[in-house]
């Protein structure tokens, strides 16, 4: 009979013409008209067919079974959660008076039958029974003293699929799931439409399978869950606005499968403020030391604040750092477990190489480098460092003193090979030349490192020579400033430069024992710059995924997410990295953040409207709303803000 009536309706709308008239024939309908299928077909005892466009099937079930102790959220959650599947639970509460009788009844009923198991001599069953008993009475005297209250609940389930023998392999299942938690499910054998109808949104239980509830176990049935984020060890981050509760983070807790983070956020949603608050904080309260590759200038502050050190690189300062420096690192024996020293040359001959890549490549990124050019890199890198006699013995690196006995060795070190160097070798070997595929190449990289040199005065040969500074240890925060370098090719390439330089100088020289080895945080603002240039992203990439064995966490911040989504290769930095935070985002980008991290709808919507300061915090696989709220004294040290900046100096 529905399916006729449908097509009836269908019909009449199909005669009608003007979207006026279809308007006017709607409004006659009910909502139950509108929403109804085609048709159902209940001829099925186990099972009823949904006939519309694509035929669905579905199957009603109810709760049979329930265990003593109902835990949450763990009780019905498969329930809510197993694939297309519909849950309704009608709920109503039982008078005092009722429930006072009702457990009399029960008290005097187990009393009787634990008289009659004792005079038996069961053991077993007298313990169980008295135990039952003692429950019923607690339960009794808190209802009577309003401390607790009795419910009766119907829990009603339909499961959706698209073929019948997908319903039945679901069945099986959902009914195993639940098991799990003592809960048993069955089938509404025979009364699958009057199932189906109480599962409606229209507050008519027919199937009528009541359980007993109390005021705490009803409250299990409950779906909704607040995520808390949060280590028992830490520094306070912000607050849970759900629940108001700190947030306490602990950046490399064991529970963690990496100690890397990423943070996303329009310009001016929070990104400096927050990473300078977490800076600080984990300095004075945990004693993290941190590194800020600065793109804006922003961090001086904290340096200066931390009693750190703050470091400017640009054409005009006196700072010169040589990418050809190389340390000694020690590594774990994975046999005996002890720790040696290695000197990995070939490693730094490949970190050279990619850099001087991206330089001879320019903010163009000419097309006329290719694997011709890195060989003949390559090549004239390894000579350098066997010009000075560096091996993979760490005690190349020091000059022998003869002062010393043995292989007694001076703490003097060798003079590193420099870029100026390496030039003068390209030279000397392009002259040198005979073969007719490498002029071009000699050629180019003769004519465009010129401005790298310092011999000729480039204008970009802040990286040719000793290096000027070391990077000291046990310093709390240092802060390499970039931001007096150009924006569009030279501030990318000091940012590779002093990435694959803080490796050496900064992360190598931690232990690979957690034990012995500090608590190290490398933060790179504005990471969207140095996407464009593969050799850059191929070290961060490599950085990301072996920051964690030298107990180092790397941080990357940018405001251009889209950069990262539109570049695969970068997507390895964001899935090597446990924690994420997203501050306030710009409509453009949030479609692209949801389909990378999977956010839902109102997670989505919340980071396209909140206010500075607030976002979504996720580590691991938790998830909280987080606010941020920097102290009135780190305010004097974390703000950004110029206006706020000159007014609080006034």
């Amino acid at each position: 009979m529905a399916a006729k009536k449908k097509s009836r309706e269908q019909e009449e709308l199909l005669k009608v013409n003007s979207p006026e008239e279809k308007y006017e024939l709607l409004k006659k309908k009910t909502i139950k008209q509108l929403i109804a299928p085609s048709g159902i077909d209940a001829s099925n005892i186990d099972h009823l067919e949904i006939i519309s466009n694509t035929t669905r099937f579905a199957r009603s079930f109810f709760v049979s079974n329930l265990p003593r102790m109902a835990t949450f959220p763990y009780l019905l959650r498969d329930m809510y959660e197993f694939g297309d599947i519909n849950t309704s639970i009608y709920i109503k509460p039982i008078q005092e008076s009722t429930s006072q009788n009702q457990l009399n009844k029960v008290i005097n009923e187990l009393e009787t039958e634990r008289i009659v198991a004792a005079d038996r001599g069961n053991i077993n069953r007298e313990s169980l029974l008295a135990q039952k008993r003692i429950e019923a009475e607690e339960l009794r005297d808190e209802i009577a003293s309003g401390f607790n209250k009795l419910f009766e609940a119907s829990i009603i389930s339909t499961l959706f699929t698209y073929n019948l023998k997908d319903l039945d392999r679901l069945t099986k299942l959902l009914a195993t799931e639940m098991s799990k938690s003592l809960v048993n499910i069955k089938s509404a054998w025979g009364m699958q439409e009057e199932a189906f109808q109480s599962n409606l949104p229209l507050m008519d239980d027919k199937v009528k399978k009541v359980h007993t509830f109390d005021r705490r176990s009803m409250g299990t049935v409950f779906p909704f869950t607040t995520s808390e984020v949060g280590h028992l060890t830490g520094i306070p981050l912000g607050f849970n606005k759900q629940t108001g509760t700190p947030i306490l983070f602990d950046n490399f807790h064991n529970s963690l499968t990496n100690y890397n983070m990423v943070v996303f956020a329009k310009s001016g949603a929070g990104k400096s403020v927050t990473m300078k608050t977490l800076i600080s904080r984990s300095s004075v309260l945990m004693g993290i030391e941190s590194l800020a590759l600065d793109a804006e200038g922003e961090y001086k502050p904290v340096a200066d604040a931390l009693g750190g050190i703050n470091v400017i690189i640009s054409p005009n300062s006196s700072t010169i750092i040589n990418l050809f420096d190389i340390e000694v690192e020690k590594v774990r024996d994975e046999i005996t477990g002890r720790e040696r020293a290695v000197l990995n040359v070939e490693n730094k001959v490949e970190d050279v190489t990619q850099a001087i890549l991206t330089m001879a490549r320019g903010s163009t990124r000419s097309t006329e480098v290719n694997e011709l050019t890195k060989q003949i890199i390559s090549e004239a890198v390894a000579e350098e460092y066997k010009r000075v006699g560096i091996t993979s013995d760490p005690a190349s690196l020091y000059e022998l003193d003869s002062n010393f006995n043995g292989d007694s060795l001076a703490k003097n070190k060798k003079e590193m090979p420099t870029i100026g160097s390496w030039y003068k070798r390209i030279v000397n070997k392009a002259q040198e030349n005979d073969n007719a595929d490498y002029r071009f190449h000699y050629s180019y990289l003769v004519k465009v490192m010129k401005q790298y040199i310092r011999e000729f005065n480039g204008q970009m040969a802040y990286f040719d020579g000793q290096s000027t500074f070391d990077l000291l240890e046990g310093a709390p925060f240092i802060n390499l400033d970039i931001s007096g370098l150009e924006e569009r090719f030279a501030r990318p390439l000091a940012q590779q430069i002093l990435l694959s330089w803080i490796w050496e100088k900064y992360v190598k020289k931690n232990s690979e024992d957690r034990s012995k080895a500090t608590k190290k945080r490398v933060l790179v603002d504005e990471a969207w710059m140095l996407l464009p240039y593969p050799e850059a992203v191929d070290f961060l990439n490599t950085m990301a995924r072996r920051a964690r064995k030298r107990n180092v966490s790397l941080a990357i911040v940018s405001q251009r997410f889209q950069d990262f989504y539109e570049k695969p290769e970068a997507q390895a930095v964001l899935t090597s990295s446990d924690t994420k935070l997203f501050l306030a985002q710009d409509k453009s980008e949030i479609s692209y953040l949801k389909e990378v991290f999977k956010l839902s709808e109102g997670e989505a919507g919340f980071l396209v409207t909140c206010l500075k300061g607030e976002g979504l915090l996720k580590v691991g696989s938790d998830t909280a709303i987080l606010q941020i709220k920097p102290t009135k004294k780190e305010f004097e040290f974390v703000e950004t803000n110029l206006n706020k900046l000159a007014q609080m100096k006034q």
